[in-house]
């Protein structure tokens, strides 16, 4: 860390070191009581009654249950967004901690009680250093990333979006330990979209297939075809990933059923690539119905879109954690195929998502696990991280 009388990191360490037992303490209260969904209902009331505290202006009931809160810098700029999460998973808790969870069914399994911690720490520390700032932080608490209906989508539908000129979000990674980030170039997450196939034919006796129209044969093919989008269609440098995840057709051995259904998810990690898996799923699922005398019905859902990093953010956030916490965050291209909704965000403005550290010594974590137990000092190094990237891009 350098000694400069201008660098704001001694002061930012100060300030987040000073109320981390306070964030510990949170973090460890959402935990207890976890919610799902849109339904995080006491998590935003906790969140608004923390940040009223501060004298800032709370707005509530933004995309349902998210809370916004702004903070003014001394002089005008641009603003930035600051955006954690604070859904749980449904997931029976199984580490037996003395603040595990009280709802049963519901788990913090994807450490969003860390992120919410986090980021009532940041607003701690940037309600002192707004004076020195040129702009101003939207912090944005947000419910419902678990979930197909996107919390994102229903905030920024909301307007929590508006007016803003960069977003910067974080998840912490148990793969890394405490200390260590990590960058992503290029898609960070895929987009997320799901399908469900009817397939529609004549039902009849196994013995006549000719008197029948076999919905089940009709879904075979096209449920073969359809993975020729990946392996024949799609351009290998734009990779993807099909899945059928359910199939049922009929109810008893020697009846060819009315209809099949199958469904899935596709997942595409640039616009190009999802528009062109959705035309080709159409396209032979439609035309495989047709060659087979059967009708068929395509509910096709786009969910959340692929997170894409701003390359210019990437290098301003490797430079400047890298000053703050004494060593160079790890950079790679993405490669991941989970979906994460503050690409909600990230359509609409230059964005960046940064991974912070969260395994715990003698552990080997998994987010999305009914054991998951990350190590609570990344709840310090993620709100030092998010000031740091506050401060610096308002300067």
């Amino acid at each position: 860390m350098s000694d400069r009388r201008n660098d704001p990191g001694p002061e930012i360490e100060g300030l987040i070191r000073k109320i981390e037992p306070r964030l510990i303490a949170l973090r460890r209260d959402i935990h207890a009581h976890p919610e799902t969904g849109f339904d995080t209902i006491r998590t935003a009331a906790l969140v608004a009654g923390e940040l009223g505290a501060l004298g800032l202006d709370v707005r509530t009931g933004i995309g349902r249950t998210g809370v916004v809160a702004e903070i003014m810098g001394g002089l005008p700029g641009p603003c930035v967004i600051l955006r954690a999460d604070m859904d749980a998973l449904p997931i029976e808790e199984q580490t037996g901690l003395p603040y595990a969870s009280t709802v049963s069914g519901r788990m913090h399994a994807c450490g969003h009680d860390l992120h919410t911690a986090s980021l009532l720490g940041t607003a701690h520390a940037l309600v002192s250093l707004a004076p020195s700032l040129r702009g101003s932080v939207r912090l944005v608490f947000q419910p419902a990333e678990e979930t197909q209906e996107s919390g994102a989508a229903a905030m920024v539908a909301d307007g929590a979006a508006e007016g803003a000129d960069i977003a910067v979000a974080f998840h912490n990674r148990p793969e890394l330990a405490v200390g260590q980030v990590l960058l992503n170039r290029g898609a960070s997450t895929a987009s997320s979209d799901e399908f469900k196939v009817v397939v529609r034919g004549k039902s009849g006796h196994a013995a006549r297939p000719h008197a029948a129209v076999d919905p089940i044969v009709a879904s075979a093919h096209m449920i073969a075809q359809l993975q020729t989008v990946i392996s024949r269609e799609m351009d290998p440098a734009q990779s993807a990933v099909l899945t059928v995840g359910h199939i049922h057709g009929g109810a008893t051995q020697n009846i060819i059923p009315d209809d099949c259904m199958f469904e899935g998810t596709v997942r595409c990690r640039s616009p190009q690539a999802r528009d062109l898996a959705e035309a080709a799923f159409r396209r032979i699922c439609e035309g495989t119905a047709q060659a087979l005398n059967a009708t068929v019905e395509i509910d096709y859902v786009r969910g959340a879109p692929p997170l894409i990093n701003d390359d210019a953010l990437v290098d301003r956030a490797f430079s400047v954690l890298g000053h703050q916490f004494g060593s160079a965050p790890h950079v790679e291209q993405g490669s991941s195929f989970g979906a994460e909704d503050f690409s909600y965000f990230s359509e609409l403005m230059p964005s960046v998502q940064i991974f912070i550290g969260s395994g715990q010594p003698g552990r080997d974590d998994r987010v999305h696990n009914s054991d998951y137990q990350p190590d609570e000092a990344c709840i310090g190094q993620s709100a030092i991280a998010l000031t740091r990237m506050a401060v610096d891009l308002l300067s």
